[in-house]
Order: structure tokens, then sequence, then C-alpha cells
């Protein structure tokens, strides 16, 4: 398959799991992370890092609100284009400023590696392959931190999110886990 073909097949499965996502996010829990936060206690004390949810992802701060309770939790930074993320320090009280892509980042960040590190994501297999945003961040970050030590990547996502089969190129990163408001996989 050429660069194109799977380009134009990422595309449009985007488009389909962006709208299963939006529904389910407007159907969604209060608290649809309860189950993230059970499994987080797996790896109390290790470098954790979330994310601060934008547009329709399913919101994982009450569960890194109660695992920064036992070790250090994060956030994603993004540097700049085609590179890296970097993870910031984060807890409850930490003052929070507009970043790239419009997510929240510490206005005054502190910058560690996590070990075990919650995806966001657009669609999921049943195999633990992933459909992100297509900037290649997390690919990029978990190929970097994979190839320093082991590093644990959980995704995160409403059930409806799953799909068939998720279109894959050699740099995508597997998952290890995936969480959604209702299972856990585990591949």
């Amino acid at each position: 398959m050429s660069d194109h073909d799977i380009d134009t097949e990422k595309a449009a499965a985007r488009k389909a799991a962006h709208a299963r996502r939006a529904e389910a996010h407007a159907r969604s829990e209060p608290d649809a992370s309860r189950l993230l936060a059970s499994t987080l206690a797996e790896y109390r004390g290790l470098p954790l890092s979330g994310y601060l949810a934008i547009r329709s992802e399913i919101d994982p701060l009450p569960a890194m609100s109660e695992a920064a309770a036992y070790g250090p939790v994060g956030v994603p930074v993004i540097p700049g284009p085609a590179q890296p993320l970097k993870f910031a320090r984060w807890t409850p009280e930490t003052e929070l400023v507009k970043g790239t892509f419009g997510a929240m980042v510490p206005a005054d960040p502190e910058y560690f590696e996590p070990e075990v590190v919650i995806v966001p994501l657009v669609a999921f297999d049943a195999r633990g392959g992933r459909l992100g945003y297509g900037g290649g961040f997390y690919d990029r970050t978990l190929e970097l931190l994979r190839s320093r030590r082991r590093t644990i990547a959980i995704g995160f996502a409403y059930d409806e999110q799953q799909a068939g089969s998720i279109p894959l190129e050699p740099t995508d990163q597997p998952l290890d886990l995936l969480v959604t408001q209702s299972r856990i996989l585990r591949f």
C-alpha cells in the first residue's frame, strides 16, 4: 500500500471515528474514568502522564487527580512540529495556560519522563492499534521513551471509538492496554 493510500485510509477512518466519539461524548457519564483510576492503581508511584481533554476526548482528570496523591503526574507539552512530546509535572493545583492546539499546559513547566502514558486517541482496534490526530506526536514520543526504558501506553477512549481495524504503519506505536468507561483490554 502506498503512503498516499494509507494517508487516505487514515483520513477516512479519522472522520468516521470523530463522529462516533462526539456522539459518545454527548452521552457520557460524569465520571467515565472510574476504570482508568483502578487500572492506574497497579502503577502507583511510577511517573505517569495523562492529558487535559480537548474537544470530545474522554476526560482522565479524575483518575489523574487520584494518581497525583501517589507519585508524579504530568501532562504533554508540544515543543514544535514533528518533535516528541515533553511532559510537564501537573497537580490539581497547577496554574495552566493555553498551549499548542488549544490544550492547557502548566504555566511554569518542570519536565520529567513518564513510565506510564495515558494516550488520547480517535479510534482503537481489538489488537491495540491506535489512530490519533495524524501529527505522530505520541508515536514519536513512545518510540523514544521505549528506547530508554519500559514504557506502558494506556489508551483511554469511549467504547464507541472501537473500529474493526485501524490502518497502521510501521511507525505506529501499539498500546499495552486500552481502558474505556466499561472495560479494560490488555494487549
